[in-house]
């Protein structure tokens, strides 16, 4: 586990966020951390922040729940929106779900090589030729030169057309702002308190309906906006159950709480 290697693995994550419009910052140095980057993206609604934790490890190794809780700390010092952690291994179950439950993204050893063939299909304008662990990424030289004008968002296809530009646009702009406030579980589970509020008496201003069934009605609704919204946000099947399941019940307590009350 060289240092060339943990530079390397530092440049290609850089090089992705900045395709994406990011502001980098590598090596960022606080207080009393060094952190690998420190990306901004400027937003209409304000700076976007990220910062990442690149983590070069053996694949016996697996990242802890401490080094999540430290690149936390990191983020709430600089106030950035997103903790991101990479790494060339995988994960404890720990810090799994403690990424579930908080605003933090991990990519693993297996999310690492899809991102790395992904990019290796452009243009080779910037070639990282290197094991990570034991074990060599095979196919999985990577290369990365979009054109100007597809940028790809770190967290899309060829543009063609109009609509495909402006669904760029959105998803290089907005996108990763409006993932960073969706991944707090509390606004999640407001959101999805609103939503099944608001939709189920929609359907019972069209449709005349019994107290009771309006109330099953938001239950339903509860279930499939908690489930939803996290696979939307992360589609790992762990992350899902966890995040999701987590969402559903308080959020099913406060609609009960309402039902009786209200």
């Amino acid at each position: 586990m060289g240092n060339l290697q943990k530079n390397r693995l530092v440049e290609f994550i850089a090089k992705i966020m900045e395709e994406s419009g990011f502001k980098v910052y590598k090596d960022f140095r606080t207080s009393r951390h060094l952190i690998d980057i420190y990306g901004i993206l400027p937003t209409v609604l304000g700076d976007f922040g990220v910062v990442v934790s690149c983590k070069n490890y053996d694949e016996k190794w697996n990242v802890g729940l401490d080094i999540l809780k430290e690149m936390e700390m990191v983020a709430k010092t600089l106030k950035a929106s997103k903790v991101v952690i990479v790494t060339t291994s995988a994960y404890s179950s720990q810090a799994v779900n403690y990424a579930a439950r908080r605003n933090i993204k991990l990519i693993d050893r297996d999310g690492l090589l899809k991102l790395a063939q992904k990019f290796s299909k452009r243009s080779p304008e910037m070639m990282v030729e290197e094991e990570y662990g034991e074990e060599e990424y095979e196919g999985a030289e990577i290369s990365y030169n979009p054109p100007e004008s597809s940028r790809s968002s770190f967290f899309h296809s060829d543009s063609k057309g109009s609509l495909n530009r402006k669904r760029d646009q959105f998803k290089t702009e907005w996108w990763p702002l409006i993932q960073g406030i969706l991944s707090n579980t509390i606004v999640l589970i407001l959101l999805v308190i609103g939503l099944s509020y608001l939709l189920a008496n929609l359907i019972g201003y069209f449709i005349t309906l019994n107290s009771s069934t309006l109330g099953i009605i938001k239950i339903l609704l509860s279930v499939v906006l908690s489930y939803g919204l996290v696979f939307l946000l992360d589609r790992k099947g762990a992350l899902i159950l966890v995040k999701g399941t987590t969402v559903f019940f308080v959020s099913l307590l406060a609609l009960i709480i309402q039902i009786i009350f209200l």
